[in-house]
């Protein structure tokens, strides 16, 4: 059995202010040049006024703080190497533009020893303390092979 060494409660934050190059190199990145996100003409003619960021790149934030929960657990001493198996449950309640500041909170919630998982509550709140995204991880820690 591999041991994560996390505990329920143990939480990681990563904060960044969202920019316009962040939507531009995102973009690129993922071939999504949706006018919603780099038109602003046309962003203005839609309920948000302007554009708003991808939510797959809101929801990237995450994997700062899943890699940061992976660290601690080899910090303290875990011998498995931690994978993600998914996010669950993703929900992006609220719009986010140029200029945000957001931050990535991940929270373990409960440890499963016997399968080598944890299950995490994730959110990313904007600098108002608004809720942009919510959802669940669920990580796993594989034994090298033999």
């Amino acid at each position: 059995m591999i041991e994560t060494f996390l505990e329920p409660g143990d939480t990681a934050t990563f904060a960044k202010t969202i920019t316009e190059a962040d939507l531009v190199l995102f973009s690129g990145l993922t071939g999504d040049f949706d006018p919603i996100h780099v038109n602003e003409a046309y962003a203005a003619t839609t309920p948000f006024g302007r554009r708003i960021a991808h939510g797959a790149l809101v929801m990237g934030l995450l994997s700062t703080t899943a890699s940061m929960m992976s660290r601690r657990s080899v910090e303290r001493g875990t011998t498995g190497t931690s994978v993600s198996l998914g996010y669950d449950r993703i929900r992006f309640l609220k719009p986010v533009f140029i200029g945000d500041t957001l931050t990535a909170r991940y929270t373990v919630e409960e440890i499963d020893a016997a399968a080598a998982r944890s299950r995490s509550k994730v959110e990313v709140v904007n600098q108002d303390g608004e809720i942009c995204l919510a959802g669940t991880h669920i990580m796993k820690w594989v034994a090298k092979a033999a």
